[in-house]
Order: structure tokens, then sequence, then C-alpha cells
């Protein structure tokens, strides 16, 4: 049964602003096309498989942008979804800045493992990896994985957070969490629709991330109570 959340799309339009993207950081720049190449044939060095299986727990479920050949429900353990990466575009400012979600250690994540098409592998990463890849240097990066499925263990590519990396805000307090997504917002969107299409879309597939649930009906409050306020 899917239960509706409290985080609704209504709210989340109170959020909502277009912003023009200012860029990556003073101390920061995107990715090249050369270190996107270097960073797949990295990956393919690690494990080189005969099928690519990509780990989504995420936007990469609601948002997919790429093809596949078949899913299945898929368990990894040691790694649970946390938004614990500052974002000062896409979904925030510099004034306001956003949380975006990645893996984080510890726990276990219920997601979606994608088997994609065998296709060149090489060409199917560095276009994840373009997606994907916050800045340089990195804070969500690309990592092999084992999860476990209905059809066996996968080892599968999938974006966690780099502890050393310069956006990295670890683990905060669901209060402050809830009040950064409530209020930031750009280009790509509010932080709080990234949120609630993550937890619409996982609700559809019959995953029931707690602490995600637990989130959205924080950011709804703190919106409702945000627009209160201003009015």
């Amino acid at each position: 049964m899917i239960h509706p959340l409290s985080l609704t799309p209504e709210l989340v339009a109170l959020v909502e602003r277009v912003e023009p993207d200012p860029g990556p950081e003073p101390h920061m720049r995107d990715p090249t096309d050369l270190e996107l190449d270097e960073m797949a044939e990295k990956l393919l060095a690690e494990h080189n498989p005969e099928t690519l299986w990509l780990f989504a727990y995420g936007s990469l479920i609601w948002n997919p942008d790429f093809e596949s050949v078949s899913s299945v429900r898929a368990h990894a353990l040691g790694w649970h979804r946390s938004f614990c990466f500052v974002v000062k575009r896409w979904r925030g400012t510099r004034k306001t800045p956003g949380l975006m979600m990645a893996l984080d250690r510890g726990g276990s994540c219920v997601g979606i493992a994608y088997q994609l098409p065998d296709a060149s592998l090489k060409q199917q990463i560095v276009r994840l990896l373009d997606r994907e890849v916050d800045a340089m240097p990195p804070t969500n990066v690309a990592k092999w994985i084992w999860v476990n499925s209905s059809t066996g263990r996968i080892k599968a590519l999938t974006f966690v957070a780099a502890r050393d990396g310069p956006a990295y805000a670890g683990k905060q307090p669901p209060a402050s969490t809830a009040a950064a997504i409530a209020r930031a917002a750009r280009h790509w969107g509010s932080s709080a629709i990234y949120l609630q299409r993550t937890v619409e879309k996982l609700e559809e597939h019959g995953i029931r991330d707690r602490n995600l649930w637990t989130l959205q009906h924080l950011v709804a409050q703190e919106i409702i109570k945000n627009t209160a306020t201003e009015g």
C-alpha cells in the first residue's frame, strides 16, 4: 500500500525557484572530458564486468537518464542513504545551500539494481560519471559495491560520499537537514522535490526508508512554518 506523503507537490511548489547556474565555486571546477575518461578507465581496471550493473538509490530511480534491460530490487549492506553533502549549485545557492544524497558508510540500503545494455561499458560509465560527479575535487564518487538480490549477489557500480570531499557534510541532525532542504532551490529544482520524488518512487517499488520517511515529514512541517512566517 502506498501511503500519502506529508511533503506534497503543493508544499514543494512553495519552495521552487529558478536561478541561473553560477558555475563551480571559486576553489572548484567541473571535471574535464579527459578526467571523466580516466575515472572510467580506473573503474574498469578495478572491475571489468561482462554485464554492467548499476545500483540506484535516489534520483537514478526516478530520473534515470540511461537505458536498462532489466532491474531487480537489491540490498546493499554497509551503506545507507544520507543527505550528507552540501550543494551550492543545482539545488541550492551559496547564500542558501542545499543538501543532496549519497551513500554513506554504515547501516544498509534497499534500492534497485539495473542491468545496462551490452554496449560500450566505458561509454556508459563516462555518461554516468558526467551526470553524477559533482565537481573537482569530487564528493560524489563512483564505486563498485556488492549488493544482494533475488537473483543472487551482484557487483554493481554506484555513487558514494567521499568523506574527504570538500562538500561532505557528514551526519547532520534531522532538524538541521530538514531546515536546509525546506529552503534550498536552483535551476535543477529544489532539494525538497528531490526528496519528495525519491520517497515517492521508493514507495512505488515497495521500499520504505524510515529515515527518509521521517525526513519528508519534517521538511513538510518546515515549509509550512516558513510560509506562515513569511506571510
